[in-house]
């Protein structure tokens, strides 16, 4: 049995996850990180609330913790269109949880990325996520994956137009597309992250559409 540290539970990702470890016997202790509350079913889940500009917040709320999960994002529209709170909550939040995983020595961490992340790409969105992605992987922890996913299909809380949009056409022409780009359910991801969660397969990996199904 395990103790695990979730960061994102209100997401799409996120929510499938909580869910998915509330039922499963294998995590003993599930500390969900939060700003704000969150709605916990599971007797064995603990919520905690932290100021995620403070590093020293990281280090207690992973206390104790087997492995760590993220699925931490955030929208243009959330930020205003300001590129540098984007980076702040992107970056800034997922490499201080990174950091602290290597300080406390967990055995596993995950987190979510993107498909076509890549450093050197000219979108902003998907260099920031190669950053993200070579930040982590600077820290060379134990044992780290990371999911890239590319549209994700399910229901979210927030209502998001255009997303809705795409999620209704986009199913329709996948059969065209490269499998990396190919839209895929929430869940699938979230299945395949506390599933590889519990191997504690050593060192750096990028897991992308086929990987991820394979894991399910």
């Amino acid at each position: 049995m395990a103790s695990i540290t979730l960061f994102g539970s209100t997401g799409l990702i996120g929510n499938e996850i909580l869910k998915l470890l509330e039922k499963d016997d294998y995590f003993k202790n599930i500390n969900v990180i939060s700003r704000r509350e969150v709605k916990l079913i599971s007797k064995k889940s603990k919520l905690k609330l932290i100021d995620f500009s403070n590093y020293d917040d990281y280090l207690t709320a992973i206390e104790s913790s087997d492995i760590v999960l993220a699925a931490i994002g955030t929208t243009q529209s959330k930020v205003n269109f300001n590129k540098r709170k984007y980076v702040d909550i992107d970056l800034g939040i997922v490499s201080k949880i990174a950091k602290a995983c290597k300080e406390k020595k967990v055995k596993h961490f995950s987190f979510v990325s993107s498909a076509g992340a890549d450093i050197k790409n000219k979108s902003f969105y998907l260099k920031l996520k190669g950053q993200i992605e070579q930040e982590v992987k600077s820290y060379k922890l134990n044992s780290s994956t990371v999911y890239r996913p590319s549209l994700l299909l399910g229901k979210r809380t927030e209502s998001r137009y255009g997303e809705q949009l795409a999620q209704f056409i986009i199913p329709l022409i996948s059969f065209l597309m490269p499998s990396n780009y190919k839209p895929i359910k929430a869940i699938k991801v979230a299945k395949a992250m506390v599933n590889e969660s519990k191997k504690y397969s050593p060192g750096f990996k990028i897991f992308h559409y086929n990987q991820i199904l394979n894991l399910n």
